[in-house]
């Protein structure tokens, strides 16, 4: 790699690593000890390319999760959560009640399998597509949805505190509490 290659290497890493990482605490099940591997294991691998990558960002993410599936094809033991660190401040709101939902939703995603994890991290956090979820994970989409319905309802049955920290959100009208059914006729 040329000295101007480097460069640009080190600009990306200083300025994007943070966001990376943020994906591989979450790919990870809240491990942010596993997480920092995960990420420098993929950026050694971006720079031995750094000089035929057209979009590094893409790239390094694309690398985490395929790495991230590759622990989950080994079935590794499961890993306690452990938190040694405040969690951060809330951008805005009550930094309290962010905390904790940050907290509990980190809780409940360590409790799910790394393939249940990895779908709801690339479906809700990365905002992905399902096409572009079942390419990254090599499967179907149909697989990525009946993965993303069975994590999400096994996020629901093992943290059903989840539901009282914020709205659930279904997408129907919900009725109001002095509901009363009323005849339509023609």
């Amino acid at each position: 790699m040329d000295a101007e290659a480097q460069d640009s290497f080190r600009e990306f890493v200083e300025h994007r690593s943070s966001a990376l990482l943020k994906t591989a605490v979450l790919l990870s099940g809240g491990d942010r000890h596993t997480a920092e591997d995960l990420l420098q294991n993929a950026l050694i691998k971006a720079a031995g390319r750094w000089q035929r990558i057209d979009e590094p960002e893409a790239y390094v993410r694309q690398i985490l999760y395929r790495q991230q599936v590759s622990r989950w094809r080994l079935k590794w033991p499961g890993r306690e959560l452990s938190v040694a660190e405040p969690p951060e401040a809330g951008a805005g709101g009550d930094a309290s009640s962010d905390a904790e939902l940050r907290l509990l939703m980190r809780g409940a995603l360590a409790r799910l399998t790394a393939r249940q994890r990895t779908v709801l991290v690339l479906r809700y956090f990365e905002d992905l597509p399902e096409a572009d979820v079942a390419r990254i994970l090599g499967c179907s989409v149909g697989t990525v949805r009946s993965t993303t319905h069975r994590s999400l309802a096994r996020l629901r049955a093992l943290a059903p505190e989840l539901t009282a920290v914020g709205p659930a959100d279904t997408g129907r009208p919900q009725p109001s509490p002095d509901y009363s059914p009323v005849e339509v006729r023609p």
